[in-house]
């Protein structure tokens, strides 16, 4: 029996289920998805799947080079299936050229049914030789990175299919789009990784050298200078007397000094010694009996015996009435003190360690200081380093003080590379505390979780100044309320007739004539000394 002829329409067992192939397509790039997030690997698989079940063949993704500004726009294939090694380095286009360069500068798919028809097709990847003879066409459509192209995904297909090319262009429209969300996932997976890498390489730094010992973080040679002096004098009993600008950490150096001797299991008293009003240093320093004056129920230890067989630190001792420095003079030179309405002498064994921000000869020269306590203290000077003299330590300091914040404040807020560049050349005349409280003021108020150079501007004092200049002349400001921020002045930031003026206008009371200057009690106070007001 003679079979009848064929018609040569294919038989309906002939023709594939292309909505399975569809879905089986997706299911295995979005399961390659879960398993890696390496495009290479993913974007390979799709384009090979492309070509196995939808009869997509010699599939490309075309990515623009990366360049700087002033070079040419140029695009190259960075991933394909069915292409030789030879043709992918062939497939390279410029902005605008041919049918792929037209679709990155326009962002618009193009769709040529016929390619030996097709002026533009450039056929420079795969030749017209190495083709199938049938009617061949090409798909490319454009991959977008916030709504911007940044690639192509293109490929080859033979006209005469039994296909809709409506269901082929669905099918690439969905996958040039991941491809795009795959790209923008990877870009910010390695900008994480690089900035990560980086804080890390700073604070494991930080944290294996010598520097990073006592709280004390940075690597600079002057920082290093003074630890090492530091600790080669931290196993004696010689008072040692910190010298340097405010800011600069001389507290932590203190307790440095205590953690570095044999003391450092007994107790480490620090007093501020500008911040005790003049009638309470006596009591406060070396205690008072009970009865010594009135409200004095019972007797209490001062600091000096708080601090016995132990170290206490005398911050900012310049402050010290004349009166209580002969007082400290004879109890750092016998070792005993006299409580205050007491009558017996107590024998104290304490290191000494005193900080200053102020030229203690020249107050000596001045009458303000005694030399007999001055040369006491001046038994081993450590000068530390201002912050403009280790910038090399404010990257780490920063990363410091962010991850410190942070915490503190149940925050999640990083800096960028040029953030922390710009950070690096800022003066600092506020030294560590400055940079400390700048860190904080960001951490609290940045919109974003990522901290870039163009956002630190409006946290950082010179650049608020600078913004605020334009507005209108700003208002005295009212009596008794401090300014929200104060900048860091120098000791000659206001005249001797501006300091006589404040004071005349506020009727001699120093504490709002300091507040209408913008400044605190004891800068004031110094300044008026340095003016010989006071």
């Amino acid at each position: 029996m003679t079979a009848p002829p064929s018609s040569g329409k294919p038989r309906p067992q002939d023709t594939p289920d292309w909505h399975a192939q569809e879905l089986l397509l997706m299911r295995e790039v979005m399961r390659l998805i879960g398993r890696s997030l390496a495009p290479g690997l993913v974007l390979r698989e799709m384009l090979h799947l492309m070509s196995e079940l939808l009869g997509l063949n010699r599939g490309r993704i075309v990515l623009v080079d990366a360049g700087g500004a002033a070079a040419p726009r140029t695009s190259s294939i960075q991933h394909a299936y069915g292409l030789t090694q030879a043709e992918v380095e062939r497939g390279r286009y410029a902005w605008g050229e041919g049918i792929t360069g037209r679709v990155l500068a326009t962002g618009q798919p193009a769709i040529v049914q016929d390619i030996d028809a097709e002026p533009l097709f450039l056929a420079r990847a795969v030749q017209r030789s190495h083709l199938p003879p049938e009617t061949v066409a090409f798909i490319a459509l454009p991959i977008e990175l916030h709504h911007a192209p940044i690639g192509v995904l293109a490929c080859h297909r033979i006209r005469s299919r039994q296909r809709h090319l409506n269901d082929d262009l669905a099918v690439l429209r969905v996958l040039a789009t991941l491809v795009g969300q795959l790209l923008q996932l990877e870009a910010l997976v390695a900008e994480q990784t690089r900035q990560l890498e980086a804080r890390n390489a700073v604070l494991a730094n930080a944290l294996n050298t010598k520097s990073a010992r006592y709280g004390l973080i940075g690597n600079s040679p002057p920082l290093l200078q003074a630890l090492g002096e530091l600790e080669r004098v931290s196993q004696t009993q010689a008072t040692v007397l910190l010298l340097g600008e405010s800011g600069t950490g001389k507290e932590l150096f203190a307790r440095a000094v205590h953690l570095a001797s044999g003391r450092r299991d007994r107790p480490f008293i620090k007093v501020n010694c500008s911040a005790i009003p003049d009638a309470l240093f006596e009591s406060e320093l070396f205690g008072y009996e009970r009865g010594a004056f009135t409200g004095a129920s019972t007797a209490r230890a001062g600091w000096f015996e708080q601090a016995d067989s132990g170290t206490i630190f005398l911050d900012e001792i310049g402050e010290l009435p004349l009166a209580m420095q002969s007082k400290l003079l004879r109890t750092l030179q016998e070792g005993t003190l006299v409580r205050l309405g007491g009558q017996r002498e107590v024998k104290v064994n304490v290191r000494l360690v005193a900080a200053t921000n102020r030229d203690l000869a020249r107050e000596v020269e001045a009458g303000h200081f005694r030399q007999d306590l001055y040369y006491r203290l001046n038994v081993i000077p450590i000068r530390l380093p201002s912050l403009a003299e280790r910038r090399e330590d404010i990257r780490a300091l920063a990363l410091h003080f962010v991850s410190r914040a942070n915490q503190a404040h149940q925050r999640n807020v990083n800096l960028s590379a040029d953030a922390l560049a710009r950070l690096e050349g800022q003066p600092w005349p506020g030294n560590i505390r400055e940079l400390g409280n700048v860190i904080e003021r960001l951490v609290l108020l940045a919109n974003d979780a990522l901290v870039t150079d163009a956002e630190l501007d409006r946290f950082l004092p010179g650049a608020m100044a600078t913004q605020a200049a334009p507005m209108a002349a700003p208002q005295a400001q009212p009596p008794g309320e401090a300014p929200l921020v104060r900048d860091y002045a120098p000791a000659h930031s206001h005249s001797t007739h501006t300091l006589q003026a404040a004071l005349a206008e506020h009727h001699g009371n120093q504490s709002r004539a300091a507040q209408s200057l913008g400044l605190t009690l004891r800068q004031f106070s110094y300044r008026l000394r340095k003016a010989g007001l006071r």
